[in-house]
């Protein structure tokens, strides 16, 4: 088909304008090479004097990145900043005078806040980061009694990545040892907000008892108990050990080490996995008692002591109900609510928890804890049914 002069004048016009768009635009300009930016990865802050303090890990990615140019093994160096200001966004604008290269804030993975800071009231604060629009809203949120600058240089295991600590990935720990479940930070403010919902920080710090690097003791970090939140502000922390009975609650429970005493002596282990739980609020006037029940199965990972399976599985459950009493008259004694039992009021029964949700928890309050314990597997024994 012949095409007219006209048309072919036409064409020729758009080609040429296309060559030339595409020889002025052959660059983005306002792009940055990865290896020119700092990566801020971790976020740390603190309260002093009315001041806000920010603490910032910066990370190299050419130096943590997997990739056969690693040396595994290799120390990797971790840079810190620190910013002050009379705002939480006023301190971190202090670091950008001094940063030398952009900070990238789209690979930020945990959040830690100091005592003093939770005192304060941590609101403002997620407010603040969460309103940067590269700041993710996953961010895992802890609280610590250590020093910001030790929780930022510390190392990982066998010198690998510091991506690789229980700060930014407490999951494979907690599919391990599961007490205290990790807290993101969409979940925080949605928790603090909530009436009747305790939030509940996992506590982060470092011990130097546990590994050693030849004869060189070596500090790892460690989830050590929990903090406690009423109107938007720190109110008490709990123990690790304070709140064992905590994790029988837990739906998503990874894996949970049960030794089951018989006499005062401990005759067997079990790990148990994923139960099933409820709570049922039972009102009576003025007045309102919970029963909790747990349904929950394992194995047998260890016998000591030669027993039927059914004795296992009961005097399992009578050990599981006695450390979920215990952890409650805990976190009674902490004006805590553990359990999460009124929350079970306030959405089942709105109209009784308006009228009573002034009153609060005390030791008769919770009625009743069933406990049901089911052993699935023996490994490679078999166990001695009776």
């Amino acid at each position: 088909m012949k095409l007219s002069a006209r048309k072919l004048i036409r064409c020729a016009a758009a080609a040429l304008l296309l060559v030339s768009s595409l020889t002025i635009l052959s660059g983005c300009w306002n792009s940055k090479d990865i290896q020119n930016m700092a990566y801020v990865t971790a976020i740390g802050l603190d309260y002093s004097e009315g001041k806000y303090i920010t603490y910032v890990q910066v990370l190299n990615f050419s130096n943590v990145a997997r990739s056969e140019g690693v040396e595994l093994g290799k120390k990797v160096p971790s840079w810190i900043g620190k910013g002050v200001g009379t705002t939480v966004i006023g301190s971190i604008n202090s670091l950008f005078a001094t940063s030398q290269l952009r900070l990238f804030w789209g690979h930020v993975k945990a959040v830690v806040v100091t005592e003093s800071l939770m005192r304060q009231g941590i609101t403002e604060t997620y407010n603040a980061l969460n309103r940067y629009r590269e700041i993710r809203y996953n961010v895992l949120v802890y609280g610590t009694k250590e020093k910001l600058t030790d929780i930022f240089t510390q190392k990982s295991i066998l010198n690998m990545s510091p991506l690789e600590t229980l700060m930014y990935t407490p999951q494979d720990t907690y599919e391990q040892y599961s007490i205290i479940m990790p807290i993101q930070g969409h979940k925080t403010i949605a928790a603090i907000h909530e009436p009747t919902e305790p939030l509940m920080i996992p506590s982060l710090s470092i011990t130097k008892k546990v590994w050693n690097e030849d004869e060189k003791h070596v500090p790892m970090f460690k989830i050590s108990g929990a903090y406690f939140f009423k109107d938007k502000k720190m109110t008490s922390w709990m123990s690790i050990e304070d709140l064992k009975g905590v994790r029988w609650t837990q739906r998503n429970l990874g894996q949970a080490y049960l030794q089951v005493p018989k006499q005062g002596k401990p005759i067997a282990v079990l790990f148990l996995r994923r139960p099933k739980f409820s709570i049922h609020p039972v009102i009576s006037g003025s007045k309102v008692q919970y029963d909790l029940e747990v349904r929950i199965s394992g194995r047998l990972a260890e016998l000591l002591e030669q027993e039927s399976l059914p004795k296992l599985e009961q005097l399992g459950a009578q050990t599981i109900k006695e450390q979920i009493e215990e952890t409650y008259r805990k976190g009674v004694a902490a004006n805590c609510d553990v359990f999460k039992l009124r929350q079970q009021l306030y959405r089942n029964h709105p109209s009784v928890w308006k009228r009573l949700k002034a009153t609060t928890l005390d030791e008769q309050s919770l009625r009743h804890v069933r406990v049901k314990v089911s052993i699935i597997s023996t490994g490679k024994y078999k166990g001695r049914v009776e």
